[in-house]
């Protein structure tokens, strides 16, 4: 199948196949759990449940910087949520986030447990929580609110849309793969453009607009997104944003973010669940590994 075939939809669509993607396993048109499972719950105020996915990575980098500043309220157990065999549909995850969609993190430091789900909303509930990461002033708060609500909103079309398109289809189709490639380009040009003039995305503070951009369009830049990527949209020629990328790379509290949840990639950099600061260096893969 070439995928280049006319399709007329139906006047009205039903779900009656699988679409022959990598996740059509897991998609539905439903909401809603599928099984019945309770969530653990660890020893820490914060519970995260999540995968190291762009999206997951925002919130640990953002949970480790705040343990770098010192705010130890931001200790966290890191719950790994296997989304490929579907238990981001256990009713346990569905309580915290009806989108079933990771990251989830339950506040456990409240009167009653607070349930934020979406990974911007997170990264604006700890930045205010403990104060930090997001400026004060009112227009430096506004231009790194304008960049991460810019980044939930720009995503899809780089995920959903252009990864999804180019990686993930059961066969290539030339308009998609166009139409999204075009976006994803333009993006990268506003990313560009703006780092011309600016050290970060809210300007000289590094900020949560930064922890949300980076995982995404940092790995598209650098070569870790949707295999050969990076070559296909000559990635190398964003240079403020490989500037920018390698800035944000070098600080140590993304290194073991990054590492979080993490199941894919060198056995060092997997730590399929955080529980303790000491996991870092004793529970990565590669210990456990030649541990057996």
């Amino acid at each position: 199948m070439t995928g280049e075939s006319e399709y007329t939809p139906p006047r009205v669509w039903q779900w009656n196949k699988e679409n022959g993607g990598q996740f059509a396993h897991i998609n539905r048109p439903i909401a809603g759990p599928t099984h019945d499972h309770a969530l653990p719950v660890g020893k820490h105020p914060l519970q995260l449940y999540s995968l190291a996915t762009p999206n997951g990575v925002k919130v640990t980098v953002m949970l480790e910087e705040l343990l770098a500043l010192g705010h130890s309220g931001a200790e966290y157990d890191a719950w790994l949520i296997k989304i490929r065999e579907g238990e981001q549909f256990g009713s346990g995850f569905v309580d915290i986030n009806p989108n079933s969609k990771i990251p989830a993190l339950a506040d456990h430091s409240t009167p009653t447990p607070t349930r934020v789900f979406e990974s911007g909303a997170i990264l604006l509930y700890l930045a205010e929580k403990f104060g930090a990461f997001l400026p004060v002033d009112p227009a430096r708060r506004a231009e790194a609110l304008n960049w991460l609500f810019w980044q939930m909103g720009s995503a899809p079309y780089l995920g959903g849309g252009f990864g999804h398109f180019y990686a993930y289809a059961p066969f290539k189709i030339e308009y998609p793969i166009d139409r999204f490639t075009m976006e994803v380009k333009r993006q990268l040009d506003v990313l560009d453009r703006h780092l011309a003039d600016h050290q970060f995305m809210a300007g000289e503070e590094y900020s949560i607009a930064d922890m949300a951009i980076w995982p995404w369009y940092g790995n598209l830049i650098a070569g870790g997104l949707y295999n050969d990527s990076a070559t296909f949209l000559e990635a190398h020629t964003y240079t403020h944003v490989h500037r920018w990328q390698q800035e944000i790379w070098a600080r140590p509290a993304v290194k073991r973010g990054r590492k979080v949840n993490r199941v894919v990639g060198k056995p060092a950099d997997q730590l399929h669940e955080r529980h303790d600061a000491s996991d870092f260096d004793l529970k990565t893969q590669d210990k456990i590994e030649a541990a057996e």
